[in-house]
C-alpha cells in the first residue's frame, strides 16, 4: 500500500514538524516515561462529503497517505467506513490534545481528496449496517467469522484511554475499584442518539448495540490479577479467544501495553470533550492507585448498581440521575463529588483545567444533546432526511473545529 507523495506533501513531514513545534512537541515523539502517562485512541466514520452517507468501501491510498502524514498514527478499523487514530503515550494533556487536533485535521484534509468527510461520533446518523464491508485483516476476519451478523452490525465508534500505572500488576485491582465511575465516563461522552436514520430515544445507543458482542459491559469483580489470569487462561485453553485482547469490557488491562484501558466512552465529536474525559480517567486512575483502600468494599450490590447506572447513562446522558445507596443523585452532582475527591490528583498531573471542562459538558450537554437539538430544529422546517443531513454536517464541522 503506497502513499501519494504529491498529496501528502501539503500535510506531510514539513507541516507535521511545524504543527508539533508550535505545540511544543518533538518532531518524533519518544515514549513518555513516568507514572500515569496517557495515550488516546479515537475511532471515526468516513462519509460522502455531499450526502454524508457512510462510505461502504474506502480507498487504500487514503490510509497510506494518512499513515505517511501522521507517522503511523492512523489505520483502518474493523469496518471500511471506520478509521482508528492513536496517539503515543504523553506526560501532559496539552501534548495529547495537540496530537489529536493535528490527526483530525490532517485526516479530514486527506479524506477530502476522495470526497469523504470525517465524523467523530459513537453512531453514524444514517449508516446502514447491512451495507457495511469488513476491512481486510486476519484478526478482523477471525472476529467476523466468530460474530457473524453481529460483527457486521458493529457500525460503532468509541474512544479508548490508556493510563500507565507505576505497577502494572495492580491494573486488575484498580480496574475493579473503577467500576462505579464507568457510567459517568459514558454519560459525559454520549454521541450516539441515532441508529440507521432514526432517533433511538437514547443519548448513547452505541453500547446498547455493542453489548450484542460477547465479553462486553462492566467487568466481573476480579479482586486479584491471579483471578483475572485464570479467567483468561480458561477461555484461551477452550479455544474461545487467542488472548485477552478479545475481552471488550468497558475497561480492561491492555494486553498490548502496560496500561489500564478505558473503553466506555463514545467517540466525542468535540476535541475539548475528549481531552476532559481522558483527563478525568487519568486523575481517577492515579487516585485509586495512590489510595488502595478506596472502593475496596465493592461487592455484588455495587456492581449491580453500576450496571443500572450504565443503562441510565445510555438513556439520559448528563441530564439523568444515577442510583445511589441512599437515593438518586444527578449526574452533575456525582461529577462534583468525583472532582472534589480527585482535586489533589488533578493538581499533581497538571490536569485541573482539563477535568474542569467536564462541568461544561454536564451543564451544556454532550454531542448527543447537540445533535438532537439540530435534528429537532431542522425536522420542523424541512423533514427527517434534511434534519439527519444537518446533524451529519454539524458532526463533520465540529470534528475539526478548534
Amino acid at each position: 500500500m503506497e502513499y501519494d507523495p504529491d498529496i501528502v506533501k501539503g500535510v506531510g513531514p514539513h507541516q507535521w514538524l511545524f504543527e508539533r513545534l508550535l505545540a511544543g512537541l518533538a518532531a518524533s515523539e519518544k515514549r513518555a516515561k513516568g507514572a500515569y502517562s496517557i495515550g488516546i485512541e479515537e475511532e471515526y466514520f468516513l462519509s460522502n462529503s455531499r450526502t454524508k452517507l457512510a462510505a461502504v468501501t474506502t480507498p487504500d491510498v487514503l490510509f497510506a497517505n494518512a499513515k505517511a502524514a501522521t507517522e503511523g498514527r492512523v489505520d483502518r478499523e474493523f469496518l471500511q467506513a471506520q478509521v482508528e487514530a492513536a496517539t503515543p503515550p504523553y506526560a501532559s494533556m496539552r501534548e495529547a490534545r495537540a496530537e489529536l487536533q493535528y490527526i483530525r485535521r490532517t485526516l479530514a484534509t486527506l479524506a477530502s481528496e476522495h470526497d469523504l468527510s470525517v465524523l467523530a461520533c459513537g453512531t453514524h446518523p444514517t449508516a446502514r449496517w447491512q451495507d457495511a464491508a469488513q476491512s481486510e485483516h486476519e484478526r478482523y476476519s477471525r472476529i467476523m467469522d466468530d460474530l457473524q451478523m453481529i460483527g457486521t452490525r458493529n457500525m460503532l465508534c468509541g474512544m479508548h484511554v490508556h493510563v500507565e500505572l507505576p505497577d502494572p500488576d495492580r491494573r486488575v485491582e484498580v480496574m475493579c475499584r473503577m467500576i462505579p465511575y464507568l457510567p459517568l465516563f459514558l454519560a459525559l461522552s454520549t454521541s450516539s442518539p441515532f441508529w440507521q436514520g432514526r432517533a433511538t430515544g437514547l443519548r448513547g445507543y452505541r453500547l446498547a448495540a455493542y453489548d450484542e458482542l460477547p465479553r462486553t459491559g462492566i467487568p466481573e469483580l476480579f479482586s486479584t490479577s491471579e483471578a483475572f489470569d485464570a479467567y483468561v487462561a480458561a477461555l484461551v485453553a477452550s479455544g474461545v479467544m487467542r488472548d485477552s485482547s478479545y475481552i471488550w469490557w468497558m475497561i480492561r488491562p491492555s494486553v498490548k501495553y502496560p496500561t489500564l484501558e478505558l473503553r466506555a466512552p463514545d467517540c466525542c465529536t468535540r476535541l475539548d470533550d475528549t481531552i476532559a474525559i481522558a483527563a478525568l480517567f487519568r486523575v481517577l486512575a492515579r487516585h485509586l492507585d495512590q489510595n488502595p483502600r478506596g472502593n475496596q468494599e465493592l461487592d455484588a450490590v455495587s456492581r449491580a448498581i453500576a450496571q443500572e447506572n450504565k443503562w441510565r447513562a445510555q438513556r439520559y446522558g448528563v441530564g439523568g440521575t444515577f442510583v445511589g445507596r441512599e437515593g438518586a443523585i444527578p449526574v452533575g452532582e456525582f461529577l462534583e463529588q468525583v472532582l472534589a475527591m480527585t482535586a489533589e490528583d488533578a493538581e499533581a498531573l497538571g490536569c485541573v483545567a482539563d477535568v474542569a471542562h467536564c462541568r461544561t459538558i454536564a451543564a451544556n450537554g454532550t454531542s448527543a444533546d447537540a445533535q438532537l437539538a439540530v435534528f429537532e430544529a431542522k425536522e420542523a422546517e424541512a423533514g427527517t432526511d434534511a434534519a439527519l443531513l444537518a446533524v451529519s454536517d454539524w458532526i463533520a464541522e465540529n470534528t475539526i473545529a478548534t
